[in-house]
């Protein structure tokens, strides 16, 4: 079993990908699935050294074990729009090689945006599957007690620095919410690793980001200097968003064979043991709440 999951811990970086994405019966007869996660986006999927690690690399193995082939993943530099992201690696291919994945991880398991219109009405999504939602995400502050006390409200970072990693969606809520009142006190840094860093060097006094990230990089600090906020955030749209999988629209089949994998890991419990690994915050889906 341990070199059957060394085994799988390979990067098949320099093989051929799929021209086209394929049915279940093609995988299977194949022996080899191909998954598609994103480069660099600890603590979900990255590469250290010839190792991938995370917590959709995890999620991948166990797919690729239960469906009983090999796993192959197919990484993703992220697009301007998850559109991109989707046509790029799921049913077009990238026009630099062409290539897609049998399944994406990280995609929106949101019904409004998978029933998206173009510009002449059409669907925008209509060659995507939408399924198999394993986590719900949501923003979070981490800050220094030594130099904040609290975060009751967001107000006080009008007064108080607070960093963002630049072009999230954190960082226009913080540079345009409120009047553009926080503005002042935002700094920008390329990614939420740097503004860490920036909050340890006393440049800010706090950190927003995704849920996930921002609880594994606090894993990380002095836990009794650094804290996780508990505040709301009013005005920024949707305060919580469910992640999922996607597939080529002909190979609802896929769908399904995948779905009832990643259902049972959040079912079991196994999917937040997953989370806990990486010291991230884990909140199952209220799709499941919902029809248990």
């Amino acid at each position: 079993m341990l070199n059957r999951c060394k085994y799988l811990l390979i990067l098949f970086c320099a093989c051929c990908f799929n021209i086209e994405a394929r049915s279940l019966d093609d995988i299977l007869e194949s022996q080899y699935i191909v998954i598609a996660v994103y480069d660099d986006y600890a603590p979900f999927s990255e590469r250290k050294g010839d190792v991938a690690t995370g917590i959709d690399i995890d999620i991948a193995q166990k797919i690729a074990l239960s469906l009983g082939v090999e796993l192959r993943l197919k990484w993703m530099t992220a697009g301007e729009t998850t559109d991109d992201d989707l046509r790029n690696h799921i049913w077009k291919g990238h026009y630099l090689d062409r290539t897609v994945a049998d399944v994406m991880l990280r995609v929106p398991y949101d019904r409004a945006y998978s029933q998206k219109r173009d510009d002449v009405g059409l669907l925008a999504h209509e060659l995507v599957h939408m399924f198999g939602p394993y986590h719900t995400e949501s923003w979070q502050i981490v800050f220094n007690q030594e130099r904040l006390p609290d975060v009751a409200t967001m107000a006080l970072f009008q007064y108080h620095k607070i960093g963002a990693e630049i072009d999230s969606i954190p960082h226009f809520y913080l540079t345009s919410a409120f009047r553009g009142g926080l503005r002042e006190q935002t700094r920008q840094y390329d990614n939420l690793v740097l503004a860490i860093k920036g909050m340890k060097d006393t440049e800010v006094d706090a950190v927003m980001g995704l849920r996930s990230q921002i609880s594994y990089l606090h894993s990380q600090l002095d836990t009794q200097q650094y804290r996780l906020a508990e505040n709301a955030f009013p005005l920024i749209g949707k305060q919580k968003w469910d992640i999922g999988m996607a597939v080529k629209t002909d190979y609802r089949a896929l769908g399904y064979a995948v779905g009832d994998v990643v259902s049972a890991l959040v079912r079991n419990g196994e999917m937040q043991k997953i989370f806990k690994k990486y010291a991230a915050i884990y909140e199952k889906p209220t799709y499941y709440q919902e029809i248990e």
